[in-house]
């Protein structure tokens, strides 16, 4: 099937698109500040840039959009039919980086925290609460090294 738009469009749509200050990073922040914590943005000297930096608790975490990290079983994942090939390619690609740097930084001594899209947007998304509660538990505890927080499959 052709695209629906010209290339100029697509183009111009696709370059809209942000890799900071996402909608769901934007709701993370604002909670995190809510609840008290104080944070840094995609600091440059840890690998992959995490897109907040806890210092205080050594902690990284990691917004991820669920299209462009490939987050597999998701509704908000599909691959493209046009060019299937191509996106195969750039998303195993995001994947394998996303797999990189979390190692990099748990060699370094940060615990990971990973926040897919889903779990803030969509059929899927928790409740702000749910999310609150995660989000303490896993930075006070000294034990956590890399959690997920996903969100609920549709039924």
């Amino acid at each position: 099937m052709a695209d629906i738009v010209d290339s100029e469009t697509r183009s111009r749509m696709m370059s809209g698109i942000r890799g900071k200050d996402t909608k769901p990073e934007l709701v993370l922040r604002r909670l995190l500040h809510r609840l008290g914590y104080r944070f840094r943005l995609h600091r440059t000297d840890l690998p992959g840039k995490p897109d907040i930096v806890l210092p205080k608790h050594r902690t990284v975490i990691l917004v991820n959009g669920c299209f462009w990290h490939g987050h597999s079983h998701c509704h908000l994942f599909r691959l493209p039919k046009t060019r299937a090939e191509f996106w195969e390619e750039k998303i195993s690609k995001n994947v394998e980086r996303d797999q990189a740097n979390r190692i990099a930084l748990l060699d370094k001594g940060w615990a990971v925290l990973e926040v897919w899209e889903c779990a803030l947007k969509g059929k899927g998304k928790l409740t702000q609460q749910d999310i609150e509660a995660e989000l303490v538990s896993f930075i006070l505890d000294r034990e956590a090294r890399i959690g997920n927080l996903r969100g609920k499959r549709p039924a």
